[in-house]
């Protein structure tokens, strides 16, 4: 083989990415914070009465993590929009006052843009959350804010969808007058987080041959479940069914049996307790249970992950998709596949 010849590493990409997840991290804290916090006096002088939340894909997670942060830290309303409505068939809804925060990667998408120019015609003030500055997306909205996650390669998003999550949580933080200062040890325990992946890598055995997984959480962790699906499906290919373990309980344990793996994300905090019942119900039923928590919640399940304690909760999922991204990757790999390129998916996905 020549010098000038170059041997495709499946994965490479991918991997490269998560491990610049710590100092994505720490130029958003360094200085994108800054920037975050301006935007966010001047949404606030305006005083939102209620805030709607625009994404697809990895970013549709990131602003359901918005959601649960407006609501409980803010006390306002928040919800998750149907683009549908507005690019589709046309409705037109008075926003006026209404805060409309748009998440995307690439700021490139078509009804994203479309839905948030409407938006603003129709009295919303309008905030493009991207990794591109210079988007259509940005551009069309009254603010912007750049997550600064850098070019990222790979078809499963990893560096922008924690970048977005650390931006909206000092955005919500801006918004309530608040110091973002849960954030600060974010950097270095993703480090700590995602040096062990050796551990992850033999976590990932148990779902080398599994046939569908389902995965689950409650408050700030629902999120995490639905990305962590997202990641393992497009780049394992194994159907992995997310849920609220309040839904859970409402009909889908019924497909889950003692041969059945089960991912659950347990916060440390009042998440975790609102799920303990469903754990119970899960080990009741034989479930090869592995939980992504703390260590003594680890201790009772088949297996799992122990993540860093003492963290606030609400920023707990920086650190929660982590282990997560990881057992994707391991996984696609044991399976003998590339996850840098999954089948039929595309890094802009344009959608009307």
């Amino acid at each position: 083989m020549s010098d000038t010849q170059t041997v495709s590493v499946p994965g490479r990409i991918m991997a490269a990415e998560m491990a610049e997840q710590p100092a994505v991290l720490q130029r958003i804290l360094d200085e994108g914070a800054p920037k975050i916090r301006e935007v966010a006096a001047e949404i606030a002088v305006r005083n939102p009465r209620f805030v709607l939340l625009t994404a697809r894909g990895t970013s549709d997670n990131a602003a359901l993590y918005a959601k649960y942060l407006i609501e409980i830290l803010l006390g306002k309303p928040a919800g998750l929009t149907s683009m549908s409505t507005t690019t589709a068939y046309g409705a037109t809804p008075d926003l006026t006052d209404c805060l409309v925060i748009t998440v995307s990667q690439s700021g490139g998408s078509p009804d994203l843009v479309a839905s948030t120019k409407a938006a603003r015609e129709a009295g919303a003030i309008t905030l493009a959350v991207t990794n591109n500055a210079a988007s259509p997306l940005a551009e069309v909205s009254e603010f912007h804010i750049d997550v600064l996650a850098g070019p990222e390669k790979a078809l499963p998003a990893t560096k922008t969808y924690t970048a977005e999550l650390l931006a909206l949580y000092l955005l919500v933080e801006g918004l309530r007058g608040g110091d973002g200062s849960a954030a600060k040890e974010l950097p270095a325990l993703a480090a700590g987080v995602l040096a062990r992946q050796a551990e992850v890598k033999a976590l990932a055995e148990r779902y080398r041959f599994a046939q569908r997984l389902v995965i689950t959480s409650r408050g700030y962790g629902y999120p995490t479940a639905r990305e962590a699906a997202l990641k393992l499906m497009e780049t394992t290919y194994i159907p992995a069914s997310p849920f609220s373990g309040a839904d859970l309980l409402h009909g889908p344990l019924a497909m889950v049996d003692n041969v059945s793996p089960v991912i659950a994300i347990v916060p440390d905090g009042k998440g975790g307790e609102a799920l303990q019942p469903v754990l119970d119900r899960l080990r009741g039923r034989g479930a090869d249970l592995v939980v992504v928590g703390q260590q003594a919640q680890v201790d009772a399940a088949s297996a799992g992950f122990a993540l860093p304690a003492g963290v606030p909760e609400e920023v707990q999922p920086i650190l929660e998709i982590l282990p997560l991204q990881l057992l994707a990757y391991e996984v696609t790999i044991a399976r003998g596949q590339d996850p840098d390129a999954p089948r039929a998916l595309a890094k802009v996905t344009e959608t009307h």
